[in-house]
């Protein structure tokens, strides 16, 4: 018999160090779980389909091997078979319902799969009580709240990944991007809704160009108007005419909602997606200023507010928006403390391209609030305009801005104007006499947007990403653990079910406990313990269901950690970690 301190840990390291098990057959053919220590190796070197046959020799060799299907479902999902990959995690789980491994393979498998989102949930925070020291429970649950939109959720998950792993980069990042409040793409679908996104996709772009073109036709058909009325006195033959063109906006609001199928689910895109909601929105209001503006049409010489007005949001509601887009690029989120997250994981490229775009939104509100600054009718107000240096300074500390330099010299320029437009702004509001102090504030914030535009199209003309919150980007973090599960000696097998010295410890409402197992009626070919317990046991698992099995034999006795789970008058428990141990002096005295 040989005694080791954890059977699975012993076993994955033995077919490890095998010559043969990293890139062929392993030297033991006949033992699944060497297969499945090559199936590991294999998905760590980026191989699916190799790891993908190794982990099917392993399930040939034993079906009922919870590892292996957890290695295949996990390979499969990096061919991108997520159907099937989902039916070996779920056969996984089903092997080993206490698995927090397993339960987190099935949570990232189902979260591929359209209007699976909840039960990718339940599973996660299934493997979060299972195993709440493990920090990859935590990050996939912190990736599926921010998939969603819940960054506070999201942000909870991701730092109790960090108190867990300080040097989890992917956590850092994507915490980071919870301070931004970031949108994943697609964000007017909820994963949560059960219909395709391809469906809501269609119907986003279905109603932005309604939007647009709807839009488009009435600014033309309103320069027409006003040119015919004002410029030719055809006054009610433009109004006509205009009215007509109402035809064409019911034509295209026709043709745009046949495209829509899911209109149910329309009034929830609209609450998800700020900018789908501005478009349709928009668009209703251009639709009323059009009719208002025909029908207050003025005579070549009465031009009233009224129909000013009209002529305003019809012709350019597209600069509004943008101006809008800006300000709400600039000032939503907390830049500063994303941009700490991501200094503290620079080592990633994703973590300094977040970084950049960080630096862009910062120096978007400086921009704002120095523009405002400048035009207050109060120039003593001026003064404040100090603050822009002194925040720089802070930011710099934050920041590494010789790698700044390297990657975005569009952004240092932008940064160095500003800080000469602060310095300009508290000039004039010293000296309200000096205009040219006022004039190189106004340049430096020209030169600002002049970069920040040169750096768009930069980006635009390169596909490459720009200086905008769309180009943030999230850490993808793993979905699957590829350590071994428990495996359970033979010796502990015939222990645990023969022996009368079990004992179950677990968490009480006091603390810890233990009693007495009245029997061990089985152990599955998986390693599952059947165990009857009492009323009290049962209660704990259902507040804790991790569990630990003390069973003593005349040769050695073993400790099997697992997870709990109450089925049909038994305790189902799925180990964990295994340990065996010799009785103290018990070779002394072999020995002697």
């Amino acid at each position: 018999m040989r005694w080791v301190g954890n059977d699975a840990e012993e076993s994955s390291a033995r077919a490890r160090r095998e010559p043969g098990s990293e890139d062929s057959a392993p030297k033991d053919s006949a033992d699944p779980r060497s297969w499945c220590a090559v199936a590991a190796t294999r998905l760590g070197r980026d191989q699916p389909e190799a790891a993908l046959e190794a982990a099917r020799q392993a399930v040939d060799r034993e079906p009922h091997g919870e590892w292996g299907h957890r290695l295949a479902s996990l390979a499969l999902e990096r061919l991108g078979r997520d159907s099937e990959a989902v039916d070996s995690a779920q056969e996984a789980v089903r092997l080993a319902p206490g698995s927090w491994a397993a339960r987190l393979r099935l949570a990232g498998a189902l979260r591929h799969l359209p209007g699976r989102w909840r039960e990718a949930w339940a599973e996660a925070q299934t493997a979060v009580r299972y195993a709440p020291e493990e920090p990859g429970p935590h990050a996939l649950s912190g990736d599926l709240a921010l998939a969603r939109g819940d960054h506070r959720r999201a942000a909870a998950a991701y730092r109790a990944v960090l108190r867990r792993d300080q040097d989890h980069v992917g956590a850092r990042v994507n915490l980071g991007l919870t301070f931004l409040g970031w949108e994943a793409p697609g964000v007017h679908h909820d994963p949560a809704w059960d219909v395709d996104p391809a469906e809501t996709g269609r119907a986003r772009r279905a109603l932005e160009v309604w939007s647009w073109q709807v839009r488009g036709l009435l600014a033309i058909a309103m320069t027409a108007v006003a040119v015919a009325a004002l410029g030719f006195d055809l006054h009610l033959q433009a109004q006509i005419g205009g009215a007509l063109v109402l035809g064409g906006v019911l034509a295209v609001t026709l043709r745009q909602a046949g495209k829509i199928r899911i209109w149910s689910h329309v009034p929830a895109m609209l609450g998800r997606d700020l900018w789908l909601s501005v478009a349709v929105s928009v668009a209703f209001f251009v639709i009323a200023a059009y009719v208002v503006g025909l029908a207050t049409l003025p005579e070549r010489d009465t031009i009233g507010w009224a129909w000013s007005g009209a002529l305003g949001l019809v012709l350019f509601n597209p600069v509004a928006v943008g101006l809008l887009w800006l300000l709400v690029e600039a000032w939503r989120g907390r830049p500063v403390k994303a941009l700490t997250e991501f200094a503290l994981a620079s080592s990633s490229r994703v973590a300094r391209r977040n970084m950049d775009v960080a630096l862009w939104i910062i120096a978007g509100r400086a921009w704002w609030g120095l523009l405002v600054l400048s035009v207050l009718p109060v120039p003593r107000i001026a003064l404040a305009a100090l603050a822009v240096p002194a925040a720089m300074v802070l930011v710099g500390r934050r920041a590494n801005l010789r790698g700044v330099v390297r990657r975005d010299r569009w952004l240092v320029g932008a940064l160095g104007f500003l800080v000469a437009s602060a310095i300009s702004l508290a000039v004039a509001g010293v000296v309200q006499e000096m205009a040219r102090a006022w004039q190189g504030a106004w340049l430096a914030l020209l030169a600002v947007a002049v970069a920040f535009c040169a750096r768009a199209a930069r980006a635009r003309w390169r596909g490459t990403p720009g200086p905008w919150r769309a180009a943030l980007t999230r850490v993808e973090l793993p979905t699957g653990d590829i350590s071994p599960s428990s495996d359970l000696t033979d010796e502990v097998r015939h222990a645990v079910t023969f022996s009368r010295s079990v004992v179950l410890s677990y968490t009480g409402p006091d603390g810890p406990r233990s009693i007495a197992v009245s029997a061990v009626t089985s152990v599955s070919r998986s390693g599952e313990l059947r165990v009857i317990a009492g009323e009290e046991a049962w209660e704990a698992v259902d507040r804790d269901p991790r569990v630990a099995i003390f069973v003593g034999d005349p040769r050695f006795w073993a400790e099997v950690t697992g997870v709990a789970i109450a089925d049909n008058d038994v305790l189902r428990i799925t180990p964990r970690d295994v340990m065996v141990r010799e009785y103290p002096g018990r070779q002394a005295r072999v020995r002697s």
